[in-house]
C-alpha cells in the first residue's frame, strides 16, 4: 500500500521561511546584544525577517485554494482560540506587524526601543515553535506528533535566520561580520544541537509505532535516503560544523578575515539554508499515519 503525502513542497517552503523569519529577528536582537556597534547586520536581519515571512504566508494561502476562493475563511480562524492555527495566525500577525514597524523605525534612521525588540523576539520564537506545533496537531502522524518537533523547528529557525544574516553581511557589510565573534560561535553550534536533536526525533519515532518505524526507515535507507543524508545531514549539518571549526578555532586570525574565508563561510551559511529547508521537506514528506484496524463483525 502506498501513501501520498497530505502536504508537499509548498508547506515546507511555508514552514521554512516562517521560521527563517523569526530566526532573522532573534538574530538581529543578538547582534544589539553583543554587537551593538553592528548597525547594518541588524538592519539587515530586520529586513529579511517581514519579507521572508509575508512570501511564506502568501505561499500558504496558494496552497489553501478553498480559502484563496474564499478569504473569509481565514478570518474565521480567530474564532477559535483552542485552535492551534489560531495561535498561529496571532503570532505571524503579531510578528509581522512588529517586524515591519522595526524596519520604517530603520528608514527613517530612529531607534528602535527595547520594548518593540522583545516583542519582536518574543512573537519570532513563537512563530518558530508554531510551525512545528502546527504539525503536531496531526496526531495519527507519529513523525510529527512529537514533542522534539517544535524544539527541533526553533533550533533550526535561529540558524537559518543566522545563516541568512551572515550570508548577505559577508557581501555587503564584509567590516561588520569580521567583527561579530561571538554570533558567528553561537551560530557554530547550532547545526551540532540540530544534529542531536534530528537523530533524537527519529530514535524515539521510529520505536513508538509501525507506522513511525516505516517513516524513519523511508529517511535512513528508503526513497528520500538520499535527500537525508547527503542533503540535509552532510550539506546541511556536518559540512557547516566542518567548515566553521576550521575557521573559527584552527585557521590564522588574518586567514579569517581574508576573501577566501569569507567564501569558505558563506558556502557554510548556504549549507545551513539548504539544510533548514530539507528538515522541513522531509519532516512533511517522511510522514506516515498510523493505520487503524477495524474488526470484521
Amino acid at each position: 500500500m502506498t501513501f501520498e503525502p497530505i502536504w508537499g513542497a509548498i508547506i515546507a517552503w511555508y514552514l521554512f521561511l516562517a521560521g527563517l523569519g523569526g530566526g532573522a529577528f532573534v538574530t538581529s536582537a543578538f547582534l544589539g546584544w553583543r554587537h551593538p556597534e553592528a548597525v547594518s547586520m541588524r538592519k539587515i536581519g530586520h529586513l529579511v525577517a517581514p519579507i521572508v515571512v509575508i512570501v511564506g504566508l502568501c505561499l500558504l494561502m496558494f496552497d489553501a485554494k478553498a480559502g484563496l476562493m474564499n478569504p473569509l475563511r481565514f478570518a474565521l480562524l480567530l474564532t477559535n482560540f483552542g485552535s492551534v492555527m489560531t495561535w498561529g495566525v496571532v503570532f505571524l500577525g503579531g510578528f509581522t506587524v512588529v517586524s515591519l514597524v522595526v524596519v520604517a523605525l530603520d528608514f527613517m534612521k530612529k531607534r528602535v526601543p527595547v520594548w518593540l525588540d522583545i516583542a519582536g523576539v518574543a512573537f519570532g520564537i513563537a512563530v518558530a515553535m508554531y510551525t512545528g506545533a502546527l504539525l503536531g496537531v496531526c496526531k495519527t502522524f507519529p513523525l510529527w506528533n512529537n514533542a522534539l518537533l517544535p524544539i527541533l523547528f526553533l533550533v533550526s529557525a535561529v540558524s537559518t535566520g543566522a545563516a541568512s544574516v551572515l550570508l548577505i553581511s559577508i557581501f555587503k557589510h564584509a567590516d561588520e561580520f569580521n567583527r561579530a565573534g561571538v554570533l558567528k560561535k553561537f551560530h557554530f553550534c547550532l547545526p551540532v544541537i540540530e544534529l542531536v536533536l534530528v537523530a533524537a526525533l527519529l530514535f524515539i519515532t521510529c520505536t513508538n509505532s509501525t507506522a513511525g518505524w516505516s517513516a524513519v526507515m523511508s529517511l535512513l535507507v528508503g526513497q528520500h535516503a538520499p535527500l537525508f543524508w547527503i542533503g540535509l545531514v552532510l550539506v546541511g549539518l556536518v559540512l557547516p560544523t566542518v567548515l566553521e571549526t576550521w575557521l573559527l578555532f584552527f585557521s590564522p586570525k588574518e586567514f579569517e578575515e581574508s576573501r577566501k574565508a569569507h567564501w569558505i563561510s558563506a558556502a557554510s551559511d548556504a549549507g545551513v539554508l539548504v539544510g533548514g529547508f530539507l528538515l522541513r521537506y522531509l519532516v512533511v514528506v517522511a510522514a506516515l499515519p498510523l493505520t487503524v484496524v477495524v474488526p470484521m463483525l
